[in-house]
């Protein structure tokens, strides 16, 4: 009789010493990511994410296009695609951007994966480790988080009621070029801001613009939140006055859905042509089922009255915010009154710090973004809250209890001793 014996186990292979490239070590977590499951949390208000409303989601309109385009594409729609994108897609989008005064065609026109893909590859095809890349303080926090993992040096230039301060801004170019590290390009969300909700006004658009100029600075205009607005009718585009100078970033995810993972960038063609091969390097093509989607939505539905719709929902939720705050909020509190989009930017009184103060407002229920996730440095006393997700009760009940922990929060250590000492 033939026995077999188990073999010994083999001696176990070390793993290889791990190289990881130097850029990694500048890739951090998104404090605002990292806050989107409160919103799972029966006995959190999350006022953090700054998701659509699942009211504002099409659901059963996108059921019936998706089961259309199949229908009537079949195969063909569920194959590989253009790097550059959807044609008739890209006529939808240039249609799309008619509406904030862009002029331009298809051929500059480049579909992207959200703007967030948009704007890593605006970056990848600009920016050298060390370059010197400007932004408004604060910021979107994920552009931050891209620029960093490029390796980019990031200058922020200061703000005030209207957006960014244009004298501050011809310093920071005059700076850096006098270094010998021009900026590379200056990055703006100028309509309804992430995270502030401020708008550029319409005479500092000019002047930014015209000392973009003069600098010889690239634009690159960030506008998520364009079409959101709650007035008559929406802000003209930095890109509509000065189309050779700026790099349009849009997306489809707040104004239709975000599942969907589809924005654009409009460029001048020679950048467009970097843009593409970038984008052909990162991910071959695109889902065309989603671009003939989203594309098929904007043919045969009213996206002007989808909007419409959005922005009465999101209105309403505004102004339960900004009731709740001023009953509720205890003196020294200040905060934005945006007019459009998503957020409000809040500002602690004193010397109170908005991130330490993140897990008694756990405790009390409620949850914010702090504001030094939307800084290089400082936002100590700033926080984001977001009335887009939350029903117009989630948002006033969410809005007391953060007047609770306001009032309660003590003042970090020493502070009072520090004010009685500069008081006396």
């Amino acid at each position: 009789m033939l026995s077999f014996q188990p073999s010994s186990p083999p001696d176990t292979v070390p793993s290889p010493p791990l190289f990881f490239a130097d850029r990694t070590h500048r890739m951090v977590p998104s404090e605002t990511r990292a806050l989107f499951s409160m919103a799972a949390r029966e006995d959190v208000v999350s006022l953090a994410g700054g998701m659509p409303s699942p009211e504002a989601l099409p659901a059963e309109a996108l059921r019936a296009v998706l089961q259309e385009v199949l229908a009537t594409e079949g195969p063909s729609v569920l194959q590989y695609g253009s790097a550059q994108g959807d044609l008739a897609l890209r006529e939808r989008m240039c249609e799309v951007m008619a509406a904030e005064g862009v002029k331009t065609t298809p051929d500059e026109v480049l579909v992207t994966v959200g703007s967030q893909q948009a704007l890593d590859l605006v970056t990848r095809v600009f920016v050298n480790p060390g370059d010197s890349v400007v932004t408004e303080g604060p910021t979107y926090v994920t552009a931050l988080s891209t620029f960093a993992a490029h390796q980019a040096r990031v200058v922020e230039v200061s703000m005030d009621r209207d957006g960014v301060v244009p004298q501050a801004l011809a310093d920071a170019f005059a700076l850096l070029a006098a270094e010998g590290r021009p900026a590379k390009f200056f990055y703006t969300v100028p309509t309804f801001q992430n995270p502030t909700g401020r708008v550029l006004g319409a005479d500092r658009r000019k002047e930014v613009l015209e000392i973009c100029r003069r600098a010889g600075v690239l634009v690159v205009e960030d506008n998520p939140y364009g079409l959101l607005h709650f007035g008559e009718r929406p802000h003209r585009a930095l890109c509509a006055d000065a189309p050779e100078g700026v790099i349009y970033l849009g997306s489809f995810s707040k104004t239709l859905a975000p599942g969907l993972r589809v924005g654009w960038v409009r460029a001048p063609r020679t950048v467009t042509g970097k843009l593409v091969l970038a984008a052909e390097s990162a991910m071959l093509s695109h889902s065309r089922l989603t671009q003939r989607a989203v594309s098929h939505f904007l043919e045969t539905r009213s996206w002007q009255g989808h909007l419409g719709v959005a922005r009465d929902l999101y209105r309403v939720r505004r102004d339960a915010m900004l009731e709740e705050l001023a009953a509720t909020m205890p003196e020294g509190v200040s905060w934005t009154v945006p007019a459009g989009g998503f957020f409000v930017w809040l500002t602690l009184p004193g010397n109170l710090d908005a991130r330490a103060m993140m897990p008694r407002a756990i405790g009390g229920g409620v949850a914010y973004v702090p504001g030094t996730g939307f800084h290089t440095r400082g936002g100590e006393r700033n926080l984001r809250l977001s009335y887009s997700y939350p029903s117009v009760s989630q948002v006033r009940e969410g809005v007391r209890r953060l007047a609770d922990v306001i009032r309660a929060e003590p003042e970090p250590r020493g502070a009072a001793r520090l004010r009685e000492a500069v008081a006396r």
